[in-house]
């Protein structure tokens, strides 16, 4: 039997680190009562990608509140003084903390924010009586939620090329890199004797295809061969320098946001490198354990870029992998064990989102037409976390930029300014702002 409603201001739908931040900076708020429902029963965070020693991309203050409210109870540094690691993390002097410990930080603000609801799978929306009515199942049936605005977080799904027959996919032995933790010992399983040496192969360019790289390249035996190719031009480094840096910022989201959608779609496709890239110490961790490898010989380690896969089927026992070089349209094939796919994710409309797309604002391809302040609803009553990456650019998936993004929809929840928003943080400016105080031709004669 389907229980009595129970009545939000807002819900948040999904609870990856940017609606756990929304659910952090909303805990306590006399005015804003929101429930926040994950349909997983605990919280877990890339759990196939908890490789040793792997950290964050960003320092530790892009946590689910640092940016927004350094005072909360929330914060990372508090999760470490709670567990008595905050002098152990000071000596340490690294500011970007372990994959592994992270996770744990953002498991134990779950269970300590009490508008955080897991097990709560969403099924069903409609809009009835000037409200969102949500039908929801949890482990004791079906039960509804209304509220007066959504939080969309559902986040995005690992994409596998269509280039994989559904025979290799079938065969257990082509993997996205956010599985390989679970495989990883199947893949280092010792071959038996007298059989032929192992080939692993990785797809991809990103940070995730480097570490899955490095990991088997420690882990394999030297007689196993160990395949990495990408279709990019080079093994591109995560352009991390400080102006730079200052595009993940509010004036450059202002600027992004203005260009018309072509122009924003060039910018995308031209930016991977800076969100996409690989840390540069990871590169020089390849290369020196490449390095290490070398003094004894040539290693069974092949390096290809501008190579795109354009089959991998199954063989028997094997893969069949075949490449293109993309400059030269030379063909290159190879029979591999395994094979992982590092090639990313892809944004998914949530199925119960159909019973609500009447109120969605839609741009004619079909993608969210999110506007400045991170709103979808043609009433500006639905929001969406890590969705905006074609309106609002490269800020979109930042771990740094979720506060930023849950201050601004918020404020606009709550109608009031419940945390200060920085409106310009860089030294440069971004479009063609004015040259104030420069001479032009216009005044030049007045300096003569």
């Amino acid at each position: 039997m389907i229980q009595p409603a129970e009545h939000f201001d807002a819900i948040a739908i999904g609870a990856g680190p940017f609606n756990l931040g929304f659910a952090a900076l909303t805990d306590g708020l006399d005015d804003l009562e929101v429930a926040v429902l994950e349909a997983g029963e605990e919280f877990i965070w890339h759990p196939g990608m908890m490789l040793p020693g792997t950290h964050l991309q960003v320092p530790f203050m892009a946590d689910l509140v640092t940016m927004a409210d350094p005072t909360s109870k929330h914060s990372f540094l508090n999760y470490l003084k709670e567990k008595q690691r905050l002098y152990p993390f000071y000596i340490r002097e690294d500011f970007y903390a372990l994959r592994e410990e992270y996770s744990n930080y953002l498991a134990w603000a779950a269970e300590n924010i009490r508008s955080v609801r897991f097990g709560h799978r969403v099924l069903e929306a409609d809009y009835r009586d000037g409200t969102y009515q949500l039908s929801v199942l949890t482990a004791a049936g079906l039960t509804r939620f209304t509220a007066d605005k959504l939080v969309l977080g559902t986040g995005t799904q690992p994409y596998l090329p269509p280039v994989i027959t559904p025979e290799a996919q079938a065969s257990g032995k082509v993997l996205h890199s956010s599985d390989y933790a679970f495989h990883r010992e199947r893949i280092l399983s010792p071959r038996a004797p007298g059989s032929s040496p192992h080939v692993a192969a990785v797809l991809g360019s990103g940070q995730s295809a480097a570490e899955v790289f490095l990991d088997l390249l420690r882990s394999l035996p030297a007689e196993d061969h160990l395949v990495w190719a990408t279709r990019s031009e080079r093994y591109f480094p995560l352009e991390y320098t400080k102006l730079t840096l200052e595009m993940t910022s509010p004036e450059y989201i202002d600027h992004f946001h203005s260009l018309p959608m072509d122009q924003r779609d060039v910018l995308s496709a031209e930016q991977k490198g800076l969100y996409k890239g690989i840390n540069a110490d990871l590169i020089n961790e390849i290369h020196e354990e490449l390095y290490q490898r070398s003094v004894n010989g040539a290693a069974n380690v092949h390096l290809r870029t501008g190579c795109a896969a354009t089959s991998v089927d199954a063989d028997s026992d094997y893969l069949a992998i075949r490449l293109r070089h993309e400059r030269t349209g030379e063909d290159l094939e190879f029979l591999a064990d395994n094979l992982v796919m590092a090639t990313g994710y892809r944004a998914s409309t949530p199925d119960f989102l159909e019973g609500i797309s009447q109120r969605i604002d839609y741009l004619p391809d079909g993608r969210f037409n999110v506007d400045r302040e991170y709103s979808i609803g043609l009433d500006q009553d639905i929001f969406v976390q890590n969705a905006e990456l074609h309106t609002h650019g490269f800020t979109a998936p930042d771990l740094g930029m979720g506060a930023y993004r849950n201050s601004v929809i918020i404020n606009r929840l709550a109608g009031r300014e419940v945390y200060p928003v920085e409106q310009r943080i860089a030294f440069q400016k971004f479009g063609a702002a004015e040259l104030t105080g420069l001479p032009t031709s216009a005044n030049a004669s007045a300096r003569a």
